[in-house]
């Protein structure tokens, strides 16, 4: 609390002395504002669009301003004139955005929120709530989403990868707080459009660049990254071509220590929670991203305009995760002790010895390669036609995909018998093995499993949409708004396994040159020298064998293609066809002439679902026998009807201050993964995640305001309350199933053989089951200064307070209570630098592995700096995470530990062309 009593303090003190300095440019007076941003929130193609010069150059007489104070300016403009409680985002320049990615671009607007998980952001979250209540719209349509990260290609969420999406095509990303009757459903937390830029709105030749070298201070690598972007329009201004490209590597290193999860105990009679799986664990990546995009603009008149665009995007993400654990619940479930156990007074065993019987495992070591990728696709037009003066009719339609598949997973699994001693009490565990146990000696464990895996997930829409504005002068109703919709949705998962008998039995008999494979046939060398450096204990295990992730693909590969065939792996299979009809109509109110302006309107949508899975461990008809047991196809339809009314209102109280209001009914539907019949197993903890079809979407009353003061037109002072009332948050309810289960190595105390199986055991699993839980409340506040100082120096600070209450005590997911963003910025004319801070408190993520997983509050230290070499050339330097941050994971409490990585810094530096 003390970091955030200084920051507010910092901030007000700062917000004073700002106010009572002068403008360092005071341009048109604050009542003269540029009308080509929307009047209202309807995110449509080329909304907001205007040149940077544009908006750069005043009219004669007015101060020239450009680069941040230009972006600035245009921001504030667009933000000033919208009917919605919105902030808006604009590129400084052609190709350049205030940061590295969109996601971590977005994180410097008041209420939004990221998690820097593997060293860039790569979601969002707004005022208070959980990432997948925030709605993504490429240029006012739906984009598809899919994942490179195995665990999020198997939970299917709806929530938007900004990695796949590069910053480069963007030109201004519009963030709506509150709903509106012609914004697409979706966002109880916001829904963000994406503008991509248009040929018409640039200069009529406009070629842009940079090349940049990145160097990540784990790995210790230097890579290199590219854009381009061409932009042209004939003399008439009537037609416009726009061609952009970006390419991007980076090699990445995150250190890791790791509690996964915690499993039932005794200790003197005492129940206690036993932390299990205690593993040290180095990730590895080479990330690289190319794409493009292309823009067609024609304008043969004022009456008639048609937009087409296309987007194509594609992550390679290939990855190498190693983790060598103290294997707990395996030891004490095979008949293993546990002593001289220390129990806090949350009834967490901190600290102990386990020793496992001769044939059991004290410890298991993971080593699992990852062919990753994920792409997209986008194609859109867009028609906008004015019939007749005050007439407007927009058509739109389009289909975009995206494909996240992990192509092979090359797995190693190995373990022995013996004892660890743990302790858990620090900034990360300490692990000490004996019995036999020698981390650095591959002969030490034996060679228990193997698997070449392969995951599939895609994501497909099909979609139109039609609008049709009117002009009226009936009072205070200035115009009619009515449109319709459809989309056609489609989502599948797929999960195909080797075989144990077919594939890990040959391959441990006479798979290494026709004899028995050891754990020595896949090793490399040890952990780098410097692995969790200037964070490991005394006791921490930071030296132990790693595997040669080549000799793994070479002998995994050599068995015959039948050995490596696939078959489906039945719970992890899922499909979800979703069809949505809809429309609304919206009456808008107010104009020039009664000094206030906003919108009533009503939103009915119709969602038609229809999810496929596999019911596990079935029996007689239509019931499917495979190696990983039996089981029968279920399909599962159902049909809902959401009417969704809103209302804002926007006041000008003075020349230079505003008044907002807005209220209205919003609703999220469930993750995919939430609405299907399917498990996710993690066998080694014994714990898992499923759907339910019957799952009822998030749906919440909500109530907005906002108070702004726009002394001059790159000043802005506000204040902004909101309220969410939440029919129902969705949750996790943890139940006990039974699945059958391929292993060598079973935990006996919940493992029992299946006869004739091939190592076929059935497993009791803690499965968190998607349902509808309780409903709640999220209620906030948020406040905003931006505000140039004096000699080129200026300053931008907000403060968001989140308050998320479920009815019945549990806590909501991603909700953060406190977020504060501080930037200073300086620029003149041939120098421009920047210092942001960015802090968020702690937040619960989710259930996971059957208990609660929680992070500690996080914060930031970025900077860049621009200079101007030429009118045309611009050399570029950035950093990021300065400070070295570390991420601090926890379960329920702070004492008991969960996860502590450790990304590193990042460094660009390169340069910047324009012509």
């Amino acid at each position: 609390m003390t970091k955030i009593r200084l920051y507010s303090a910092s901030v007000a003190v700062l917000a004073l002395a700002s106010l009572a300095a002068p403008a360092a440019a005071q341009t048109v007076p604050a009542d003269q504002v540029p009308t080509d941003t929307p009047q209202s929130g309807q995110p449509q193609a080329g909304a907001g669009q205007t040149d940077t010069a544009a908006a750069s150059t005043g009219e004669p007489g007015d101060i020239v301003v450009t680069g941040i104070r230009a972006s600035i300016r245009k921001s504030i403009d667009a933000k000033r004139q919208s009917t919605v409680i919105a902030d808006v985002l604009s590129a400084e320049d052609i190709g350049k955005f205030p940061d590295k990615n969109v996601a971590e671009a977005l994180q410097r607007v008041p209420g939004v929120v990221i998690n820097r998980t593997f060293g860039e952001g790569e979601r969002v979250s707004v005022r208070g709530t959980n990432v997948n209540l925030t709605k993504t719209l490429l240029n006012g349509h739906n984009v598809a989403t899919a994942d490179w990260f195995i665990e999020d290609q198997l939970a299917a969420t709806r929530s938007f990868n900004y990695l796949t999406l590069p910053a480069e095509i963007v030109g201004q990303l519009d963030v709506y707080k509150s709903p509106q009757a012609d914004v697409e459903e979706g966002g109880i937390g916001a829904t963000i459009n994406v503008h991509t830029r248009n040929p018409l709105d640039l200069a009529r030749w406009t070629v842009s660049g940079s090349a940049q070298a990145v160097y990540s201070e784990k790995s210790d690598k230097f890579d290199p990254q590219a854009s381009a972007l061409v932009s042209w329009k004939n003399d008439a201004e009537t037609f416009g071509i726009l061609v952009g490209g970006v390419y991007q590597k980076r090699r990445l290193r995150r250190d890791g220590a790791e509690v996964l999860g915690y499993v039932d105990g005794v200790v003197n009679g005492q129940a206690v929670q036993v932390p299990n799986l205690i593993g040290s664990a180095l990730f590895k990546q080479d990330r690289e991203r190319f794409g493009g995009n292309i823009g067609v603009q024609f304008r043969p008149s004022e009456s008639l305009e048609v937009n087409l665009t296309g987007l194509y995007s594609r992550f390679n993400a290939d990855n190498f995760n190693q983790n060598f654990m103290a294997w707990t619940s395996n030891a004490l479930g095979n008949g293993g002790t546990l002593t001289n156990a220390a129990v806090n007074a949350n009834g967490t065993v901190t600290s102990g010895t386990v020793t496992s019987v001769p044939g059991g495992r004290a410890v298991v070591f993971d080593a699992i390669a990852r062919e990753a990728y994920a792409q997209v696709w986008s194609g859109d037009a867009d028609v906008l036609w004015s019939p007749a003066e005050g007439t407007k009719l927009h058509l739109k339609g389009g289909y975009t995909k995206a494909v996240g598949n992990t192509s092979s997973q090359p797995f190693y699994e190995g373990g022995a018998p013996g004892s660890f001693t743990f302790d858990i009490t620090g900034r990360v565990p300490q692990v000490r093995y004996g019995g036999g146990i020698d981390p650095t000696n591959p002969a030490s464990l034996a060679f228990d499993f193997a698997s070449l895996n392969r995951i599939t997930n895609s994501d497909n829409e099909t979609y139109a949409y039609v609008d049709l504005d009117q002009d009226l002068h009936f009072g205070a109703i200035s115009g009619l708004r009515v449109g319709g919709k459809f989309t056609d949705h489609n989502r599948r998962t797929g999960f195909f396994g080797t075989t144990y008998g077919n594939f890990f039995v040959p391959l441990s008999s006479s798979g290494c040159g026709g004899r028995a494979c050891t754990s020595a046939d896949f090793a490399g060398g040890l952990t780098p020298d410097d692995y969790l450096d200037g964070s490991a204990l005394p006791g921490t295990l930071t030296s132990y064998f790693q595997i040669d992730q080549g000799k793994l693909k070479d002998i995994l590969n050599a068995l015959p293609a039948a050995a490596r065939a696939r078959i489906i792996n039945p719970p992890e299979n899922y499909a979800i066809k979703e069809r949505t009809y809809g429309g609304y109509a919206m009456l808008k109110l107010g104009g020039t002439d009664e000094q206030y302006s906003g919108n009533v309107g009503v939103r009915v949508i119709r969602t038609e679902q229809r999810s496929t899975g596999n019911q596990v461990g079935t029996g007689g008809a239509g019931s499917i026998d495979n190696a990983f047991g039996s089981y029968t196809p279920i399909t599962v339809e159902r049909a809902y009807t959401d009417i969704l009314p809103s209302f804002n209102l926007r006041i000008p109280l003075t020349d230079q201050v505003t008044f907002r209001f807005g209220a209205g009914r919003t609703v999220t539907r469930p993750d995919y993964t939430d609405i299907v019949p399917r498990v996710s197993l993690n066998p080694g903890a014994l714990t898992g995640d499923g759907g339910d079809p019957y799952v009822n979407p998030f749906r919440a009353n909500q109530l907005d305001m906002s108070l702004e003061w726009y002394p001059d037109r790159e000043t802005i002072v506000a204040v902004a309350g909101f309220y969410k009332q939440l029919k129902s948050f969705i949750v996790n309810t943890t139940d006990r199933e039974v699945f059958p289960v391929q292993t060598t190595t079973p935990t006996l105390s919940r493992c029992t053989v299946i006869p004739g199986g091939d190592n076929l055991y059935n497993c009791a699993f803690d499965i968190n089951r998607r349902s509808n839980g309780a409903g709640g409340t999220i209620k906030g506040v948020e406040v905003q200064l931006q505000r140039p100082l004096f000699a080129g120096f200026g300053v931008q600070a907000n403060y968001t307070y989140a308050d998320a209450q479920a009815d019945d005590g549990t806590q909501v997911p991603g909700s953060s209570k406190h977020a504060a963003n501080l930037v200073g910025y300086f620029e003149n004319d041939w120098l421009s630098a920047r210092v942001a801070y960015t802090y968020r408190s702690k937040f619960f993520i989710n259930i996971d592995r059957a208990v609660a997983l929680n992070q500690r509050a996080t914060e930031s230290l970025d900077a860049s700096i621009n200079l101007k070499l030429t009118d045309n050339v611009t050399l570029t330097a950035d950093a990021v995470n300065l400070t070295n941050e570390k991420i601090r994971l926890y379960s329920g409490t702070t004492d008991r530990f969960r996860a502590f990585y450790d990304n590193g810094r990042i460094f660009y530096l390169g340069a910047r062309f324009k012509y």
